[in-house]
């Protein structure tokens, strides 16, 4: 299962990451939500020991959702040495978010 990232320890597990990181934003009861979680668990799988891949409710961690600015979800950040290096704001294709990954590799 993809980490779950929350306010306390976003610093360490995707700032402080020596590997590219995948953040998803997501909640409870937003649809487009569930179409992106499964694909979200099957690049973690996929890319064990070569990135971290976890996930933000923003419903229960405001904090970290309120400093990237996230208004919509899912919102799905990449994030390399603790620099924005891209962003995709709803659902989408796994193929999408596997190219803007591989790109941080």
């Amino acid at each position: 299962m993809a980490l779950e990232i929350t306010d306390a320890n976003f610093q360490e597990l995707v700032m402080n990451s020596n590997k590219p990181v995948v953040v998803d934003f997501w909640a409870e009861w937003c649809g487009p939500c569930r179409m992106v979680g499964p694909i979200i668990e099957e690049i973690h799988k996929e890319y064990d020991g070569k990135a971290v891949i976890g996930k933000v409710n923003v419903d229960l961690n405001p904090g970290v959702a309120s400093q990237f600015g996230i208004r919509n979800i899912p919102t799905i950040l990449f994030i390399k040495n603790g620099e924005i290096v891209d962003k995709q704001v709803g659902a989408a294709p796994k193929n999408l978010f596997t190219s803007k990954l591989d790109a941080m590799l």
